[in-house]
C-alpha cells in the first residue's frame, strides 16, 4: 500500500522533506511486489480544501510517475489523514484476503502514521518500509525544531513493535521474495 505519492509531496510548503531517497525505494518495492503478482493499493489524498497541493483540481494531485498505479491496480481515495475512514478501505482488503499490509508513503508522521496505527488496530499483520517513507521537519509545542530525520527517527521507534514491523526495502524484499503478502 503506497500511500499519498502524488505529486503534492514537491509542493514548497513540504520544504522540510526528508528522506530523498524515499520514493526511489518506494518505486523498486513497487516493481518488486508487481513482479511477485502481490495485489497493490494506491491510497490518494483528495483534499477537501481548495489551496491544497492535494486537491483533485490540482495538477499536483497526480501520482508520482515512478509510481503511477497501472490500470488493474487498486487506487482508494481519502479525504482524511487515516485511509481507513471514510473509505472502502477495509472492503477491498477483505475482498483479496489480505492480513498483512506492506505501507510506505508520504507523510510519516501524519497519514502513513494514522494509517498504519488503524491497520494494527484492527489486527493486520503491518509491514512500515522505513526507506520508502518520507518525513517533514516538525516544530514542538515548545517551539524545539525537529529535523525530517529526527522526526522519522522518532516515529519509526514508536510505531516499531506496538503497530507495525519496521523495515528497509531490501531487507523486505529478500525476506519475501517467494512469499505473497495479503
Amino acid at each position: 500500500m503506497l500511500i499519498d505519492m502524488q505529486g503534492a509531496m514537491d509542493d514548497a510548503r513540504f520544504s522540510s522533506q526528508g528522506q530523498p531517497e524515499a520514493l526511489n525505494r518506494a518505486a523498486d518495492l513497487l516493481g518488486h511486489w508487481r513482479n511477485q503478482g502481490n495485489p497493490i493499493i494506491h491510497i490518494r489524498h483528495d483534499s477537501m480544501d481548495p489551496s491544497s497541493p492535494y486537491s483533485p483540481d490540482k495538477a499536483s494531485h497526480g501520482f508520482k510517475r515512478e509510481v503511477t498505479p497501472l490500470d488493474h491496480e487498486t487506487i482508494v481515495e481519502k479525504r482524511t489523514n487515516n485511509a481507513f475512514i471514510g473509505t472502502d478501505l477495509m472492503q477491498v482488503l477483505e475482498e483479496i484476503g489480505s492480513t498483512e499490509l506492506v505501507v510506505c508513503g508520504v507523510h510519516l508522521q501524519d497519514c502513513v502514521e494514522s494509517t498504519v496505527r488503524m491497520a494494527g488496530n484492527l489486527g493486520f499483520m503491518v509491514y512500515l518500509v522505513g526507506d520508502a517513507t518520507v518525513s517533514l521537519g516538525q516544530t514542538d509545542i515548545n517551539g524545539k525544531k525537529w529535523s525530517p530525520d529526527e522526526v522519522h527517527a522518532l516515529t519509526l521507534g514508536i510505531l516499531d513493535g506496538q503497530y507495525a514491523k519496521v523495515m528497509n526495502s531490501a531487507d523486505l524484499m529478500v525476506d519475501m521474495e517467494d512469499a505473497v503478502v495479503h
